[in-house]
């Protein structure tokens, strides 16, 4: 009996010891056989060095902050040193706990997985990241499934006799997907916490640590409480590899869950009509400089760096200034427009509104999406425009998800009133701040390069530069305030024109500082007719104006359409000094590695003497001090109005216009100090879109709010160094400028302008 038992024992023995040897062997047979390339070519040496990565192109603001990508995956990677210790920690604890102590594939590991199911994953790091970079989604056949990881076994070898482990590590948090357009862990880090990887805490680190298990369930945004088991999974992780102390990783587990989540697709972020109006440059820019061996550069792959001259502070004051100014201004038009019966247009029949709204449908996306496909009908088409849908539309408190027919859907965003604003900086032409509109993901049209809207008043300093640099007309120069004719077949124009002031009394003279700080029409007419219209255009074109303007009397009220890129570029003009500077949107371009690709540097122009620059400064700055302007100084409760929220008490030197259009279509206001140049513009998306009163549908009221609003945080910004100083005032000046407006007593300015009845209306 002890023989036979023996003789079991020993034949048990060896069977168990040629399975497991067999069992070996087979392994590492398909091992090599997989790492001689027999299931499939495996990466080359050179495919290793250079793996194959989509990284995103960052658009860098001029204060270092990346403000946007253009990427098919938003992937920007980072260097190991760039990573937080932390971070590494738990990657390692929860991740790979030997990842130190094997050379790719942890056979210790391998054979707790296959010895005791469900104790846990038998893949290192370096086999995740060669199965990210080379051998793709896993299999559900059992056959191709061990080929495929032997496939992964291979390369892994390779990666870690090619790569140090810090290399390894950097290389798999920055290809890993994170989910919500967050590839990679720097823009993982900037989208749920706001944050540069480096800033990142040891429970936010744990966080994205959790989310490698699966990023789907473990999703911060959809499982706040799922993720805050996983993410103490991964402080308990940490404490068992001796990372954290014990009260350290309880303290820590006690946190809620924080996030700042800032999304970074292409309707979110900063400055997304400025980023939308760059990736249109950058199109036409790879296409006319390819690479040393003739290929194009890919603005989605090639990880190329734009260095943009917009200040992200800067931006971030406008959209805020934009924002609340309009928001606050929408609850007065709303309230306007319940009395009216054809809201939100004015002045239109009924067949015109609908042919409004139909030339809106038309131009929508599900239209051209619906007629592109050839499948249906235009009755189908109208069908569908008039069968109510579940949408999310726009709203000031935030998105509603609402149904409702898109025939109704388009009206409901003919309410809306728009805005755009542009900072440029004079001496150097770079934009420091664009706003294009009040929300890029439902509004996409853009008010600062696209929209091109009669300007009004804000033309007439063209008007007057041009007589000043001309006739050498001093600002205290007088004429009579009395109807002016410019007789029929004049300049070409087929009937007698004679503009009218709005209700502005005529008799008596003003200066022209006064004419202009008044928006005295019939001062206009009177100096376009002095200089010739010709030569006006020709000084507003050499100021930087690209568009037609007809060479009419006409134009010196403004009744021409430009956009708010040009009017702002050229008012930048008068602030330095005469000399036009080219707008310039970018200072040079990178590619991954940080060889310089181009650098920009602007075009400059004289447009006109120093001395005639100063003398408009000077004109403008009465705008401001006694004008349509006045609104941004004064303290006296008679200035404030409900709408625009007054007093601003600015105290420095401003050089500023306001402007509007017939019926109140359009309101303006350009605004101008030493180093910077801002203009905004506020209105409908049609003509007929407007307020019916004067005192909200002005310039004073529509854009000059939101420039004071920006201004001040501007100049709250200490680091920013906008100057609240004068303008410098040439070595020689030979036109008189003391008229002694300035020191008029309150009592006669109140006398001069009322704000609540005083315009700019040129028509």
């Amino acid at each position: 009996m002890t023989k036979k038992k023996k003789t079991g024992y020993k034949k048990f023995i060896r069977w168990f010891w040629s399975l497991a040897l067999g069992g070996f062997g087979v392994l590492l047979l398909l091992f090599l056989l997989a790492s001689w390339g027999v299931f499939g070519a495996l990466p080359t040496f050179e495919e290793l060095e250079n793996p194959e990565k989509n990284l995103a192109t960052e658009i860098i603001s001029s204060d270092g902050v990346t403000i946007g990508k253009y990427a098919y995956e938003n992937r920007t990677p980072v260097k190991y040193k760039d990573l937080p210790q932390n971070l590494v920690k738990a990657l390692v604890a929860t991740e790979d706990e030997r990842f130190y102590n094997h050379s790719g594939i942890d056979f210790r590991g391998t054979a707790r997985a296959v010895l005791k199911p469900g104790s846990g994953g038998a893949s290192t790091i370096t086999q995740q990241l060669a199965k990210m970079l080379f051998t793709g989604r896993a299999s559900r056949n059992i056959f191709m499934r061990v080929i495929q990881k032997m496939k992964e076994w291979a390369v892994a070898v390779k990666l870690e006799r090619q790569y140090t482990k810090e290399e390894i590590i950097a290389m798999y948090l920055n290809k890993y997907d994170f989910l919500n357009q967050a590839v990679g862990i720097r823009s993982a880090s900037r989208i749920y916490f706001g944050k540069e990887p480096k800033d990142l805490s040891i429970e936010e680190s744990a966080v994205l640590v959790g989310m490698l298990k699966n990023s789907s369930l473990y999703n911060p945004r959809r499982r706040k409480a799922l993720v805050t088991k996983r993410r103490n999974v991964v402080l308990k992780q940490m404490t068992r590899n001796e990372f954290l102390t014990t009260p350290e990783k309880d303290s820590l587990q006690k946190l809620p869950l924080e996030l700042n989540y800032k999304p970074e697709s292409h309707n979110d972020g900063l400055a997304t009509y400025f980023r939308e109006y760059l990736r249109d440059f950058l199109k036409r820019w790879v296409k006319e400089n390819p690479k040393p061996n003739g290929e194009k550069y890919n603005i989605n792959r090639d990880g190329l760096k734009i260095y943009v001259t917009l200040d992200s502070r800067m931006q971030q004051y406008a959209e805020e200034a934009v924002t609340e100014h309009i928001a606050n201004l929408q609850k007065f038009f709303y309230k306007e427009h319940k009395k009216n019966k054809t809201a939100p247009f004015y002045d239109l029949e009924p067949e015109q509104i609908d042919a409004i709204l139909q030339r809106a449908k038309r131009n929508s996306d599900r239209y051209r999406n619906m007629r592109r496909t050839k499948k249906y009908s235009q009755e189908q088409i109208d069908s569908a425009f008039n069968t109510k849908t579940k949408m999310k539309i726009f709203s000031w408190k935030g998105d509603i998800d609402t149904i409702m027919t898109p025939n109704d859907s388009i009206r409901h965003y003919k309410f809306f009133l728009h805005s755009g604003l542009l900072s440029i900086e004079p001496q150097t032409g770079h934009i420091k701040a664009w706003v294009g509109g009040i929300n890029h993901k439902h509004f996409k049209y853009d008010h600062v390069r696209q929209g091109k809207r009669q300007v009004g008043s804000t033309f007439k300093p063209f008007v007057y530069a041009t007589a000043i640099n001309q006739l050498r007309l001093s600002p205290c120069e007088t004429y009579p305030i009395s109807p002016y004719t410019i007789p029929k077949g004049k300049y070409g124009i087929p009937e007698a024109w004679t503009p009218d002031d709005s209700g502005k009394i005529y008799g008596g003279e003003l200066s022209l500082k006064e004419a202009l700080a008044r928006s005295i029409n019939t001062m206009s007419a009177r100096l376009i007719d002095m200089v010739n219209p010709q030569n006006v255009v020709r000084m507003a074109k050499s100021a930087g104006i690209e568009s037609r303007i007809p060479e009419v009397p006409a134009i010196a009220l403004g009744a021409v359409e430009l956009s708010l890129m040009e009017m702002t570029s050229a008012y930048a003009t008068f602030a330095n000094k005469g000399l036009r500077v080219e707008p310039n949107m970018i200072s040079r371009i990178e590619d991954k590695n940080g060889t310089v690709l181009a650098q920009f540097t602007p075009k400059t122009k004289e447009v006109m003497s120093e001395e005639s620059a100063y003398v408009i400064l000077d004109l403008l700055k009465g705008v401001t001090m006694f004008g349509s302007g006045v609104r941004l100084r004064t303290k006296d409760h008679y200035y404030k109005n409900i709408i625009t929220g007054f007093p601003y008490q600015f105290t420095n030197p401003i050089a500023g216009k306001t402007g509007t259009t017939q019926n109140h279509t359009d309101g303006w206001f350009m605004g101008v100090v030493p180093n910077l140049a801002t203009g905004v513009w506020t209105g409908g998306e049609d003509n007929a879109i407007h307020f019916e009163n004067l005192a909200e549908g002005q310039g004073a009221t529509m854009s000059l709010p939101t420039w004071a609003l920006y201004m001040r945080k501007v100049y709250a910004d200490k680091s920013l160094n906008i100057s609240q100083e004068d303008f410098e005032k040439p070595e020689f000046v030979g036109i008189n400028l003391n008229c002694g407006l300035e020191k008029d007593s309150k009592e006669e300015k109140d006398k001069k302008i009322d704000p609540t009845k005083e315009d700019d209306t040129d028509f």
